[in-house]
């Protein structure tokens, strides 16, 4: 990077800059002055020159013109050239500029939402030129005559603004690798290409794959401007002209890596031969891809492995199709068409092969999009179990251009060692205890090493390799086989003699490997588990826990790792990103974000002592009553701990009831017996002290049981709720019996408030609801929430659980109905989702004695690449729902809410308490929807919790239809106020309550289908969209219950 620059032109360039490892001021920033000749796309001392005119123009990224595209697709008005993309009034709007553009005066607006003021240039993202100063690459704020140029992140001269508003100075950002040196990137290339690519677009039919999902009506400008760090590493890209080929491997195999050993073997061999000197990228399976074309459309070639018996393969190589980068230059030249995922895939791809290939010193193991390796750290779980400590990687079009996505990842593998000290594990015995093992023992060791992969010792060098079937019923003294001779032989035997070894563990079976047909009988001593072998059962409650603490970290130590991840791989330093042309920034992405204010609440009374101020997303109720108390009557209490004294539980009782009354939930006192049931015994115990409690009550029934736990043991909380809500038709409320011994007057009144919710209470509300609940509080609106959740990856027959929820209490917003059902195995998509909406509509117009006239529907779970199916199936059964039952045209917003992603926000200063939590997180509040966001959808990032452990995830949410026209400020503001309304704690919650709570109804029915067992689900990423075989109906919730809120 040179250290200093003169630019020109009053209004768009430069002035004196200068640049150092820590810090770019003025000068030729990222994008920032105007334009000049020949404007440079990367980093650093690369746009300048001299400025054109009044509005900050010239000739920038795109030939002559200011902003992106020579004027954007709009084009630019009066005398100031436009920007990214619209024009407004006699200046260009930046990147969409609000609905029409944001430009003003003569201004030239810049990359992003850039507002040109009286006659100054706008910046890369929403800069504001004042008179003739240009502004900066984020916002830096340009004022008088300013001579300064936009710097990275801000701009000097004088009269110039810092930085993100003037308390952050000139900014800059850390040295980095001069990427210009690697030849220009796809942005760079689009100089040269324009004109040729506009006229092709014109002749291109791109509204045949147009996504109907909307574009981003603007930005948001509510909140307290920060500046966030995120875990996205910008990417440049030469368009080399891939080419895709299918690629044929025989004989096939299932063992893993194998493909890629054949095809690095013939790369090695056959390169700068029959390849022409090409280095591809290989998915190990199917696909091959290539820089340029090969020498040929379809050859075939033979590998030959080594080993100690040679391995003879066939590959056949044919050309499939050239990989166009059209549709990707389009989205990032802010044309609003689909996400191109044949192009990612190749990026991801070569990416992927940087990592397995060129980075053999790691010795990483691909899981996914995940890559681990023994060297980062190992951590052991326990039984035979140890978590390995790996890293994340995606690419993904963003606003800013590509970025690479890196985050921190862990998994469980199974740890390598001999099986017999395995076994050891598994049944918690060592040499000393180690002996005749039960019917049990049998069962665990089975189910543990089924589809394991083992090697054997016995053999010197010749160490295959089996994956195990399953075990025989005998042990090798009983287990026996017909030999080549035809004489049978039983395993010890056949060993003595082939071996002259004498087994030692004769009690333990033998391990069948190869097919029923052929199975081939090994005694567990003579095997040690192959390395790099993903653990893929479930694991205890204790290895999560495990596995978890040791890979929780604060956001200070996690931006570290991810950092020196990007820095040992080193991508571009590697022959794959010099041949397809990435290389890959090795800096976090800098990011402008804002903290929108938290509501103001309200619980019961009036005046200021009713008013409740949430301060880092958490409050409590120190005098403060809940808004709306329901009255619990004829409740009572089982007891499922036997080492708690009695009299313990009956204080525990009598402090509830105190507690709630002081929370404002009328709770009697208790008037049965407390009873006691037994862990084992919960459906027989259940049925026998309800129907006691029947008799004494007069024929009434309980009207809340409150059941007291020794532990948080899964099989028996999901038994007790299944019973209670399936069978019987009682609400419920658990409690650990470590509470009962020393509840905190916090804990109580959090009991209580859950109880209030569960009978049909309220017990907060927005102070300011037409601030609080922008489009909803103005007329009657319905907000739906629904999710579906998964069986365990292992499970290949259970079905998926769907749950749809809504609000019923206009326009408080605090109550809910929910319908929960059954439906295909790993089917993503809601099954009878129009009758489901029908019986919910119906349920607010029952509660809130009015129709609605908006709908809002939080989805939770669905990938981007389904995003097409719902649109297509999901939405068309909400509008069909509607237009049963009203004459008017439905007006829904239809949000997907996605927790289940890899981006992270780290404070730009960790040491800056200001903005960060006391968990060291960012603060709850902070929204972003610039830069690290779709290019061209309505979607936002949002962080609405105070951290607690680890690193905050925020939640992403995308807009696929909205027919209420909100605007950005409008939708982040109204999801994150909601999260102050979830009914069953004093913290704002991390998703919109709508779809946390058909996230917990729908765990809660796993309780249903498992008969009240461990539950085991995954999320929704991994789903199909098939229906499957196999109809499952879920047990009845009793009517007592269906109407309230029983599961949260």
């Amino acid at each position: 990077m040179a250290s200093q620059h003169r630019g020109g032109g009053r209004a768009g360039g430069g002035g004196r800059g200068q640049a150092n490892p820590n810090v770019a001021r003025g000068g030729r920033g990222y994008g920032g002055g105007g334009g000049g000749r020949g404007g440079q796309y990367y980093y650093g001392d690369d746009s300048g020159g001299r400025g054109g005119g009044r509005g900050g123009g010239g000739r920038g990224f795109d030939g002559r013109g200011g902003g992106y595209q020579q004027g954007g697709r709009d084009g630019g008005g009066g005398r100031g050239v436009g920007g990214y993309q619209g024009g407004g009034l006699r200046g260009a709007g930046g990147y969409h500029g609000g609905r029409d553009g944001g430009g003003g005066g003569r201004g030239a607006g810049g990359y992003q939402e850039g507002r040109g003021g009286g006659r100054g240039g706008g910046g890369y993202q929403e800069g504001r030129g004042g008179g003739r100063g240009g502004a900066g690459y984020q916002e830096g704020r340009g004022g008088g005559r300013g001579v300064g140029g936009g710097g990275y992140h801000g701009h000097g001269g004088r009269g110039g603004g810092g930085d993100y508003g003037r308390e952050r100075g000139h900014g800059g950002q850390p040295s980095q690798p001069d990427l210009r040196q690697a030849g220009p990137p796809l942005v760079e290339r689009y100089a040269a290409e324009a004109a040729a690519l506009r006229e092709k677009f014109k002749t291109m039919d791109i509204h045949r794959d147009m996504p109907l999902s909307p574009v981003r009506p603007g930005f948001g400008a509510a909140g307290t401007p920060c500046v966030v760090k995120a875990n996205h590493f910008f990417v440049g890209l030469v368009d080399k002209g891939i080419h895709h080929y299918d690629v044929t491997i025989s004989p096939e195999t299932t063992l893993k890596g194998v493909y890629r050993e054949v095809m690095s073997k013939l790369v090695s061999e056959k390169r700068q031969t029959e390849l022409g000197g090409r280095l591809p990228a290989y998915d190990g399976r199917k696909s091959l891809f290539t820089a340029g074309e090969l020498p040929f459309k379809t050859k075939e070639f033979e590998v030959t492995l080594p080993g100690r018996t040679e391995r003879r393969y066939k590959v056949v190589i044919k050309h499939a199709t050239a990989v166009s980068l059209d549709q990707l230059k389009m989205l990032m030249a802010g044309y609003h068409t689909d996400i191109p995922a044949h192009a990612l895939q190749v990026l991801d791809i070569v990416l992927r092969d940087i990592v397995l290939n060129e980075r053999n010193n790691m010795d990483y193991i691909a899981v996914g999009r995940s890559f681990f390796s023994r060297v980062i750290d190992t951590v052991s779980l326990g039984q035979g179990v140890e978590g390995w400590k790996g890293f994340y990687q995606s690419i993904r079009p963003t606003q800013m251009g590509l970025s690479v996505i890196i985050d921190m990842s862990s998994t469980a593998f199974v740890r390598p060692m001999p099986l017999i000290q395995f076994v050891m594990e598994i049944l918690n015995k060592d040499n000393r205890t180690f002996g005749n093992i039960t019917n049990m023992d049998y069962a665990k060791i089975k189910k543990a090493l089924k589809g394991v992969r083992v090697e054997v010792t016995h053999r010197g060098d010749a160490r295959r390799k089996y994956r195990i079937a399953t075990l025989t019923q005998s042990g090798p003294s009983v287990m026996d086989f017909e030999s080549s001779s035809g004489v049978r032989k039983t395993v010890t035997d056949y060993f003595r003699e082939a071996y002259q070894m004498e087994l030692q563990y004769g009690f333990l079976p033998c391990l069948q490997v190869g097919s029923d047909q052929r199975p081939i009988y090994l005694p567990m001593e003579v095997c040690k588990i192959v390395p790099g072998q993903q653990y893929r059962k479930k694991l205890e409650s204790q290895q999560v826990s495990r596995l978890m603490d040791s890979t929780c970290q604060r956001p200070s130590a996690r931006e570290a790792n991810i950092c020196q991840v990007v820095e040992r791989n080193d991508y571009n330093s590697t022959e794959r990103s010099n041949e397809f042309g990435i290389k890959v920034d090795y800096h976090p992405t800098s990011v402008q974000a804002r903290v929108l204010p938290a509501p103001t609440l309200k619980y019961y009374g009036t005046g200021s002592e009713s008013l409740c101020y949430p301060k880092d997303g958490q409050w409590n109720m120190m005098k403060k009553r809940v808004v709306d108390g329901a009255r619990v009557c004829n409740w009572a209490c089982i007891n499922f701990c036997q080492d708690l004294r009695m009299n313990d539980v009956k204080k525990f009782c009598s402090d509830l009831v105190t507690w709630s009354r002081n929370t404002g939930v009328g709770m009697d006192e208790l008037k049965l017996p407390i009873f006691t049931a037994r862990p084992g015994q919960v459906e027989a115990d259940l049925s026998k002290h309800c129907q006691d409690a029947w008799n004494m009550l007069g024929g009434k029934k309980i009207g809340l049981l409150l059941a007291i736990l020794p532990d948080k043991n899964v099989s028996l909380y999901g038994n007790f709720k299944r019973i209670c809500e399936t069978e019987i038709g009682i609400m419920s409320q658990c409690c650990l019996a470590k509470h009962v011994i020393r509840a905190s007057p916090s804990y109580f009144a959090n009991v209580a408030i859950k109880i209030n919710a569960k009978i049909g209470g309220r017990n907060t509300e927005f102070a300011n609801p037409q601030e609080s609940l922008p489009v909803v509080s103005s007329e009657p609106t319905i907000i739906f929430g629904a999710d579906v959740t998964h069986p365990a990856a292992l499970d290949d027959s259970a079905p998926s659980i769907a749950s749809v929820v809504a609000s019923k209490d206009w326009p408080k917003v605090a109550k809910y109905n929910g319908v929960v059902r059954a439906q295909g195995h790993r089917q993503e998509l809601i099954n009878g989702l129009e009758d489901i909406v029908k019986e919910l509509l119906l349920a607010f117009e029952q509660g809130s004695k009015q129709k609605p006239k908006k709908l809002i529907f939080y989805r939770d779970g669905v990938s981007e690449g389904q995003f097409k199916q719902v649109l297509e199936q999901e939405i068309p059964e909400i509008e069909k729902a509607w237009k049963s039952r009203y004459d008017e045209k439905p007006h829904i917003t239809f949000i997907v809410v996605q927790k289940r992603h890899h981006t992270r926000i780290f404070p730009d200063n960790h040491n800056d308490h200001r903005w960060t939590d006391k968990s060291g997180n960012i603060l709850p509040g902070t929204v972003i929807d610039k830069k690290i966001c779709h290019p061209t959808e309505f979607d936002f990032f949002l962080c609405s919790h105070a951290g607690i452990k680890g690193t905050s995830r925020p939640t992403h949410y995308h807009v696929l239809r909205d027919d209420n026209k909100f605007t950005a400020d409008g939708l982040q503001s109204l999801t994150y106020n909601l999260c102050y309304l979830y009914s069953s704690c004093t913290r704002s919650v991390s998703i919109a309550p709508p779809a946390y709570y058909a996230h917990k109804l729908a765990f809660r029915a796993r309780f249903y289908v498992n008969q009240g067992s461990d539950v085991t689900m995954s999320g929704s990423d991994s789903s199909s969209s098939a229906p499957a075989a196999g109809p499952f109906s879920l047990p009845e919730i009793k009517d007592e219950l269906k109407r309230s809120m029983f599961y949260c």
